[in-house]
């Protein structure tokens, strides 16, 4: 009989515990589940009141995953959603993480990856965070992206503006700009731009605008195209299916000074 956990009076089912995650460290699910547990103070306040895109790996990260963004059917009737009707008319319920046992049921899905939208189930089309997604090619070194993402803070801070950063799990650096959710997706995309041009005129040495990977020439790409209705990034501590089971970890801005 699968283990059942129970949790604020409502109980999760658990399965195949010692399913392997990442294999390679020896991490099953039953790690991936007490790790969302553990980390969860840290974690929810990044999911709470967003649509949520999660990653899944069944079989852990060297077998066949799959994005899921419409909660699956024969999911317990007090998983709280989102409807967001999308511009063909087709409705997506998506999953909002409140609480811990919405958690802990995410993690015995496998779901590795956790993508919060940037904006609120009460503001869909208004986001309440601006994203600067540095994503660098083979040839960057860490802390080249450090120093863009530092040019980055400055120029915010011109404005009166300021920023958090955090590691995306891989190699890049992300940077969040809160924002009160009174502007259109198109509007803070458009802001976005215009900072990474100015961040590119200034170190046109180390970063590209290049939206062609081949054409990228090794330099650290500042996306802004994060910054659409429906698009999402990783959340801070979310698990990333990669060898050594990094998460996405947030910084400080001493610590990225000294990045390397």
């Amino acid at each position: 009989m699968a283990p059942v956990l129970s949790v604020n009076d409502r109980s999760v089912n658990l399965t195949n515990l010692t399913k392997p995650i990442w294999p390679d460290q020896g991490y099953t699910k039953q790690d991936l589940i007490r790790y969302y547990i553990e980390v969860s103070p840290f974690l929810l306040p990044h999911l709470q009141g967003r649509p949520l895109v999660v990653q899944r790996f069944p079989e852990g990260i060297r077998g066949e995953a799959f994005y899921q963004k419409n909660i699956p059917e024969g999911s317990p009737d007090w998983i709280d959603t989102c409807p967001v009707t999308h511009e063909e008319g087709k409705i997506t319920r998506y999953i909002i993480v409140g609480n811990l046992e919405t958690l802990i049921w995410l993690g015995n899905q496998a779901c590795l990856e956790l993508h919060p939208w940037l904006s609120s189930s009460r503001t869909l089309e208004q986001p309440d965070f601006a994203v600067f997604d540095l994503d660098p090619m083979e040839k960057s070194t860490f802390e080249q992206v450090c120093r863009v993402a530092l040019v980055i803070r400055d120029l915010l801070a011109g404005l009166d503006l300021r920023c958090y950063p955090k590691t995306s799990g891989a190699t890049g650096i992300q940077l969040y700009l809160p924002l009160t959710p009174t502007y259109s997706y198109r509007e803070v995309r458009r802001f976005v731009e215009a900072i990474c041009w100015q961040v590119h005129e200034l170190r046109p040495d180390i970063t590209t605008m290049e939206r062609i990977v081949e054409k990228r020439q090794g330099k650290i790409y500042l996306d802004y195209l994060q910054n659409v209705r429906g698009k999402t990034i990783v959340a801070p501590y979310s698990p990333r299916p990669l060898h050594g089971a990094p998460v996405s970890m947030p910084l400080s801005w001493e610590e990225v000074a000294g990045g390397k």
